[in-house]
């Protein structure tokens, strides 16, 4: 069945005045057979990556986690890239922030703590948080181990930093090593000296 908007754009494009015979022409549509057209926009090759499993096929560390590739970057022409953190332990990453990319924040097991802006949200299994791009963000599990998805949109440099990062996981903490991957270091991790403060 065609709904009325479907007829509209089917005989706006049949009008000499819209053009619309060279518009699909232009892109290799209107002469072609049925098939062919399903062939010229057939799916890309499909990856999938199993449990616990990386991508590449080697999982990386920067010293708090096992991470596993999930999503490259090439995968979607650099819009999208995914990371898997499993066997997160207490500790994490400086606080910073990400010049161009927004970061997505899952859990799947245990529990995390997260600072995003001046705000502090501790999250379970099921439950996620966004870190937006210059937003200063920090995590650390604060379960024995924990589990969960981190996503990058667009991708920009990040997939080469925990590929670089993962050779000197030491270096990847500091301010010059992460200005090459357009994060920007503000200081050392929040969750870090809150724990220094409550051993005392």
């Amino acid at each position: 069945m065609i709904r009325a908007w479907e007829f509209t754009a089917v005989r706006l494009f049949d009008q000499p005045s819209f053009g619309g015979s060279a518009l699909l022409a232009r892109f290799g549509w209107g002469s072609q057979s049925p098939a062919a057209q399903s062939a010229a926009w057939s799916a890309p090759e499909i990856h999938g990556v199993g449990f616990g499993q990386d991508r590449l096929g080697a999982p990386h560390s920067m010293g708090i986690s096992s991470i596993g590739f999930k999503v490259l970057a090439s995968d979607t022409a650099g819009d999208l890239f995914v990371i898997e953190h499993s066997h997160l332990v207490p500790g994490g990453p400086p606080l910073h922030l990400h010049l161009y990319q927004d970061e997505w924040f899952y859990v799947m097991e245990g529990r995390v703590a997260f600072q995003v802006g001046d705000r502090r949200v501790e999250l379970g299994p099921g439950e996620s948080v966004l870190g937006p791009r210059r937003a200063p963000h920090a995590f650390s599990s604060v379960a024995a181990q924990s589990r969960m998805l981190i996503a990058f949109a667009p991708a920009g440099k990040m997939e080469q930093f925990f590929v670089d990062g993962a050779a000197n996981p030491k270096l990847a903490r500091t301010a010059e090593f992460m200005s090459r991957y357009e994060i920007q270091y503000l200081c050392p991790s929040p969750f870090e000296r809150q724990g220094a403060a409550s051993s005392h």
